[in-house]
Parts: structure tokens; C-alpha cells; sequence
């Protein structure tokens, strides 16, 4: 039977819940527990995902090595036998999901990049041709490329709310110019790199946020680093512009809940079997057509 981790419970620990992930501060370090929750319109949803929190730490591993000698990172484990007690002793709600991380402080910004025009960008485009103040080319489609990948900064919201998009010049009222042009800069770079390979494995990155924080005056990776829940990746051999993409995430979660008329506030609602297997399985893929091996359960 298929153990579903809906959130942690480790004894004596008081936790914060994000949508996703369960947070345990340890003095100079954090334990992110990745759940099974979803979430869809900002909206928790009551049946959770079997293997979800797993696969996207899995891939957030991946990435954390595969970008290794780029950017430093904030992850100092992910075996749970490294984690101090009493986490250590709870294998069974955190084995293959969880990472003990350095504390930073967190930049209170989202950086988006973005190397297709799709989602809130499509619908900002139709109307100026622009991008969160970006000037785009005239004549796109849906979904197309664009010439360069752009940055495309949001402010972090409170759970429940939406990310609010803002220019350049807003990011660096908030965080200051070098640190503006730091994570701009290296967010695009990572951007490429991971685009690249992830062509290679056939699907396409169109979009996807980081997270930066500061420690001992040095700006670092943190968070989750290009999942299926901080990015848009599509397969590449669908594509096709000018209409919405297959897609790697909680797509049938949203087209189950556009259907049934979901209101996207209050509270989440129960899922069909079909829906949450369908939802599972994309998130496999993702990871195994990623990193190239198959997905094993911890």
C-alpha cells in the first residue's frame, strides 16, 4: 500500500506549513519537509498526491548536483540518518523527502525567468505586448519562444495570496542594485544551463522561479530548485505554439477543477482516483525523464 505523507508530525517539534512543505527551525539550519499536499489556484487541495513530496526533493537533488561548481546551494543532507534528533528517528514520514538546510535570510523576491511566452505573460502580452514591463516582439503566439530568456521578478506573497509581479527597477528598491543584478543575472544563466539539458531529455523548461538567500554576505540557492512545482516543463516532442501545452505538473488537478466549476478560494475539495493517479504518475516522469533513472519509493 502506498504510504501518503499529508503532513509531518515529528513529536515535541512545532512545524510550519507552507502549501507544500512542512518547516522545522533548528537554530542555524531548517528541516523542509516536502509533503504530499497539492495545491491549485492557491487552494490546498484534501486529497494528497502518492509520492509527491519524494519526487520533488528527488529532483531538487538532482539539480542542487548537476549545477555543483556553478552556484552554491543550501543543502547540507538529505539522509536522515545525518538529521539531529528526533528527526532522525522518524525515517517513516521523512525518508527520500526531506533536506536538512542552511538558515538564510531570504530575499523577498521571486525570480522568474522566463524563455516562453505562457500563463499570466500570455495574457500580459495580449493586451501591450509586454512582460512585467519587458517590451516583447510583435506577432507572437502562444507559447512561443522567445528571442532571450527574461527576468520577470514577484513579490513573495503571504500563503493564500498571489505573487504579485513588479519591474527591474522595484526588485532593486527591494533588495538593492547589486543584489538585484546578481540574482538576475545568475538566474538566467542557471536558466540556460538547465533549459539545455533538460532539451536534452526532451522536454522543454518554459519557465521557472528560485529562491536566493543571504549568508555570511554570499547570495545562495535555496528552496526547491526546477520541479514540476516551481516551474513549466513540457514535453518536447508536443509542442507546438499558438495553443496551451502538455505539461509536466498539476495540469489534470486544475482541468479536474476548472470542470467541476471549483470556486479557487475557501477550501479544497476531495479528488477523483483517476485524477490524483494521473497527477502522480506526470510527477514520476518528470523525474525519471530528467535525471534518466527510475523513480524508487524510499
Amino acid at each position: 500500500m502506498t504510504q501518503v505523507i499529508l503532513q509531518t508530525e515529528i513529536p515535541g517539534s512545532p512545524a510550519r506549513r507552507g502549501k507544500v512543505r512542512d518547516l522545522y527551525d533548528l537554530g542555524e539550519a531548517l528541516l523542509i519537509a516536502a509533503t504530499d499536499r497539492i495545491s491549485a489556484f492557491d487552494v490546498i487541495m484534501k486529497t494528497p498526491i502518492p509520492y509527491k513530496g519524494q519526487v520533488l526533493t528527488q529532483i531538487s537533488k538532482f539539480w542542487f548536483e548537476f549545477l555543483d561548481g556553478v552556484v552554491e546551494n543550501h543543502l547540507i543532507s538529505m539522509e536522515v540518518a545525518d538529521f539531529p534528533k528526533p528527526f532522525c528517528d522518524h525515517g517513516d514520514q521523512l525518508a527520500g523527502r526531506s533536506m536538512l538546510v542552511r538558515k538564510t535570510e531570504v530575499l523577498p523576491v521571486e525570480c522568474v525567468v522566463r524563455g516562453y511566452l505562457a500563463g499570466s505573460g500570455w495574457k500580459e502580452y495580449q493586451h501591450n505586448q509586454t512582460v512585467c514591463g519587458v517590451k516583447l516582439p510583435g506577432g507572437l503566439k502562444q507559447c512561443d519562444r522567445l528571442p532571450e530568456p527574461i527576468f520577470t521578478p514577484a513579490t513573495k506573497a503571504e500563503q493564500g495570496e498571489h505573487d504579485e509581479n513588479i519591474d527591474f527597477d522595484r526588485c532593486v528598491e527591494i533588495i538593492g542594485r547589486e543584489k538585484a543584478e546578481f540574482v538576475r543575472d545568475m538566474s538566467i544563466e542557471i536558466f540556460k544551463k538547465a533549459g539545455d539539458y533538460a532539451r536534452s531529455r526532451g522536454i522543454i523548461l518554459a519557465d521557472t522561479k528560485f529562491e536566493w538567500g543571504l549568508i555570511d554576505s554570499r547570495i545562495i540557492l535555496i528552496d526547491e530548485v526546477l520541479t514540476p512545482d516551481s516551474s513549466r516543463f513540457w514535453p518536447a516532442d508536443c509542442y507546438e505554439p499558438g495553443r496551451d501545452q502538455e505539461s509536466f505538473d498539476k495540469q489534470f488537478v486544475r482541468n479536474y477543477l476548472e470542470e467541476v466549476k471549483f470556486d479557487k478560494s475557501g477550501s479544497g475539495v476531495e479528488l477523483p482516483k483517476e485524477i490524483v493517479e494521473k497527477t502522480s504518475a506526470k510527477y514520476i516522469e518528470a523525474y525519471e525523464r530528467l535525471t534518466g533513472k527510475s523513480f524508487t519509493a524510499a
